[in-house]
């Protein structure tokens, strides 16, 4: 697996982010399956650049705390066949699957983990789970479709021992 990760704010999160979103991933792409060594591009930036990207592609005027761009459009969450005999979904020099894009704001992370009573690092957790969950084609557009994500969400959480 790799994770390549542009962190573009002078904002520091003091956590070892790194090691935090390695362990998230592998623990997600186990539990949903995954039998790809894959790749995911990972961007730490601030509430000023993720509202320019959340206007280009939402036509959200306003920063956010985590957006992800999936590459493989599932159209069952995590059912891996739509991959199978498609080049175009993996890097040819790695052979690793591309699962997306994932940009997280800083400056929303201390924020929530400040509303929310826990630490940056359960935060930051948090958003990269939820990403994952994204890239793996979940969603939560529908309340349905939101409780299953929620689930799997504060599942690995705890099974990593990332609590509040």
């Amino acid at each position: 697996m790799t994770i390549q990760i542009e962190y573009e704010t002078e904002r520091q999160l003091n956590i070892d982010y790194e090691k935090l979103a390695s362990r998230v991933a592998a623990h997600i792409l186990e539990t949903e399956h995954c039998p790809y060594d894959v790749s995911v591009n990972l961007v730490i930036t601030d509430n000023e650049e993720i509202k320019k990207v959340n206007q280009e592609f939402r036509s959200i005027g306003a920063p956010t705390d985590v957006l992800s761009f999936p590459m493989i459009p599932f159209e069952t969450p995590a059912d891996y066949s739509i991959v199978e005999d498609q080049d175009e979904y993996f890097d040819l020099d790695t052979e690793e699957l591309v699962l997306g894009d994932v940009m997280i704001s800083v400056d929303k992370v201390f924020a929530q983990a400040e509303e929310y009573g826990h630490s940056v690092e359960r935060e930051f957790s948090f958003l990269f789970a939820h990403s994952m969950l994204h890239l793996l084609g979940y969603d939560h557009m529908e309340p349905e479709e939101a409780a299953v994500m929620e689930r799997k969400q504060a599942q690995a959480l705890e099974d990593l021992g990332i609590t509040r």
